[in-house]
């Protein structure tokens, strides 16, 4: 029943861009000020809900509440125009259904060929179906009109203020101010952001609107200024990660939606129907079409329940995952040097900016032995060299001679050279190797780390070297793009997936089978903690392991969720649902651990603020965050001490926290011992 409860109460919530039931059953509760509206809602949604389970519809689309806000929204607009009788009930159910079937086609086209979100499409095009055919059911008319009771609070505010109020509650179809007082409160509660992009969105809107009319009491009194908050709070705040460039093109939406929402007014009005949403979707949708064509970096990728925690969310992997998909492991063995990074001073610009050369320096940071006279005083010639990807060999050039130190081959710049086709659909290129060096053959399947052949100074090389690029073809010369390096340590730190500076001294590290089994946790196997504070027992917890529906790990303990994952070499715990504080405690304590093994190695990371603050103190943060997006940062330093002991410290300078943390792995439990400061997690069962 509480599932069931929950679906239609986040068809509520969803019209706000906001989730969670609590927030759905104060909206549930907001409409009953009109109880003509409140049921015709419940009735379409009750009725969308039930005609998708009756087709069989998967369970997790219907209890998230996608599928029947427009539903909701179309009722609650039947209601607010006839009241509650047998006739308007069948009438409610049909539309309902509609709307839902309407809602389901329009997400799969969108979705599949415009990747864009169909907002309140739907309810648009049926509730102008239903206004219409309504003007044709005179039986409707004289049984159903009905009129409406306006509780009289707008004589204790201004216009410009009851105007605010009125607009946001003719979302829910009550243009009064009661209900747009609470559903205000409701949103700031939900979410500061959304709340200041409401007020800012509609002021916007409503002052150009005043200006270009020439009337602000007139301009203040249109309850049709709803859309206005609406396409702001989209643009800035759920669709757009929350910034001042995204407020910034909040408003200007606004402001190009006022002319678009007087002339729909005009049109609509020959048919007697109200504009209803269409302004917001048709503006939002157009705006958010360009910014996808455009690749616009701020455009959101994972939507949470509310804009501060997907900024929290865009922040932390945007500093945690600092690589690219293109990733290439360190072509060598040993430790080499970066001669020529990215856009480099010599030959790596325009359209061959995206490559690295590597060469071997001594202690004294010289590249040969001697006066460097000869090919065989450098260090790097002949050293082996490595597939950097799994992939098939397309091209080979093997012939080309090496050139004395001191010579340069420009008419085979490229000397003698791979390219391997790599299966994730892309080409890399290896080049300057030794003449008849290449032992891999055209159309050879080669993993990472297959001998492929020896440093040399073929083409155009000064010295022997190793270059490496990834291309978007397969041809010789090719333009390049960008990719970086996985699982490889400089000066005693690790990196994950990188990019080394010019001059820096790399190493790659292997995977260590030991660490990777001590991370391997198997779906619903259970470990129970003890929870120590200051030494003594307070509580014990215990997590099990789950996967989600799209195959993501998770440690479930009751009241959040940890999820976490392997990648490249890495262990990560990528994000918590919930306000757990143990599940916190091992976030902070282990947000990302090498699986290499190598002692003595030490490597950072960055959380997100919501694991480390909560409550009031991190809303306000993640608010000013939003202006400014190092405002706050969380950075924890690691090192692997002893095989399977990680230490770290956790800080914050803005949030003024400094905590010790400590982690025991074992081959049996995992995770075996957790200590943030004075907190401790000892694991005392595995099932």
């Amino acid at each position: 029943m509480k599932k069931h409860f929950n679906a239609i109460s986040n068809s509520y919530s969803d019209i706000f861009f906001l989730r969670g039931y609590q927030t759905g059953l104060l909206l549930l509760a907001t409409t009953a000020i009109n109880p003509n509206v409140a049921a015709s809602g419940l009735i379409a949604v009750f009725a969308a809900y039930l005609f998708a389970k009756f087709i069989n519809m998967d369970r997790a689309f219907i209890n998230s509440g996608f599928y029947t806000y427009n539903p909701l929204l179309v009722g609650l607009s039947i209601g607010y125009l006839f009241k509650i009788t047998p006739l308007t009930v069948f009438f409610n159910v049909v539309a309902g259904i509609s709307t839902f079937v309407v809602t389901a086609m329009l997400y799969h086209i969108f979705s599949y060929y415009l990747l864009l979100p169909i907002l309140s499409l739907p309810f648009v095009l049926v509730s102008s179906s239903a206004y219409l055919a309504s003007s044709k059911y005179s039986n409707l008319f004289v049984t159903g009109l009905y009129p409406h009771f306006t509780p009289n609070l707008e004589i204790y505010f201004p216009l410009w203020v009851s105007g605010f109020f009125k607009s946001l509650g003719a979302i829910f179809f009550l243009p009064q101010v009661l209900p747009g007082l609470i559903i205000s409160l409701i949103i700031l509660f939900s979410s500061r952001v959304l709340f200041m992009l409401a007020v800012a969105g509609y002021y916007t809107g409503t002052l150009i609107t005043g200006l270009l009319a020439g009337s602000f009491p007139q301009a203040f009194a249109d309850i049709n200024h709803f859309n206005f908050i609406l396409i702001s709070m989209a643009m800035g705040g759920v669709f757009l990660v929350p910034s001042v460039k995204s407020y910034l093109l909040a408003m200007i939406a606004v402001s190009a939606s006022t002319m678009l929402l007087a002339s729909v007014k005009v049109f609509w009005s020959y048919f007697a129907i109200p504009a209803f949403t269409l302004p917001f979707n048709l503006v939002t949708l157009s705006f958010m079409y360009v910014l996808g064509l455009v690749n616009y970096p701020l455009l959101a990728k994972y939507i949470k329940p509310t804009p501060e925690e997907t900024l929290d969310h865009y922040l932390s992997n945007l500093r945690r995952y600092k690589g690219s998909d293109r990733t290439f492991v360190l072509p060598f063995s040993g430790k080499w040097t970066v001669w020529q990074a990215f856009d480099g001073n010599w030959t790596h610009q325009g359209s061959w900016k995206y490559a690295y050369d590597f060469i071997i320096e001594d202690e004294h940071g010289k590249s040969h032995k001697n006066e460097g006279r000869e090919l065989s005083d450098y260090y790097a010639f002949k050293k082996p060299i490595l597939s950097p990807v799994r992939g098939r060999v397309l091209t080979v050039i093997n012939a080309m001679p090496d050139n004395d130190i001191g010579q340069t081959d420009k008419a085979n710049s490229w000397g003698n050279l791979l390219i391997l086709q790599d299966h994730r659909g892309f080409f890399v290129k290896i080049s300057h190797l030794a003449q008849g060096s290449i032992t891999a053959q055209e159309g050879d399947w080669v993993e990472r780390g297959t001998f492929l052949g020896l440093c040399g100074n073929s083409g155009y090389s000064p010295q022997p070297h190793i270059h490496i690029q990834a291309q978007i073809t397969g041809e010789v010369g090719s333009h390049t793009v960008p990719f970086s390096f996985l699982s490889y340590e400089e000066r005693g730190k690790f990196y994950a997936n990188d990019l080394p500076a010019t001059k820096a001294v790399v190493e790659p590290l292997c995977l260590d089978k030991g660490m990777d089994m001590k991370t391997s946790f198997l779906l619903d196997h259970q470990v129970m903690y003890q929870v120590e504070k200051d030494g003594e027992k307070t509580d014990e917890v215990t997590l099990t392991v789950r996967m989600a529906m799209d195959g993501t790990f998770y440690f479930d303990s009751g009241k959040g969720k940890l999820y976490f994952g392997k990648h490249e070499g890495t262990f990560y715990f990528y994000h918590l649902e919930g306000d757990d504080p143990y599940l916190k405690l091992l976030f902070m304590a282990l947000p990302k651990l090498p699986l290499v093994g190598r002692e003595n190695l030490e490597w950072t990371d960055q959380l997100p603020v919501g694991v480390v603050c909560s409550g009031m103190k991190k809303a306000m943060v993640l608010f000013l965050t939003s202006f400014y997006h190092d405002f706050a940062e969380v950075s924890s330093t690691m090192a692997c001490k002893r095989k399977g002991i990680i230490e770290g410290v956790l800080y914050s300078r803005f949030l003024n926290i400094k905590k010790q943390t400590y982690v025991e792995l074992d081959e049996y439990v995992g995770i075996k011992t957790i200590k943030v400061d004075g907190v401790a997690l000892s694991a005392e069962s595995l099932e």
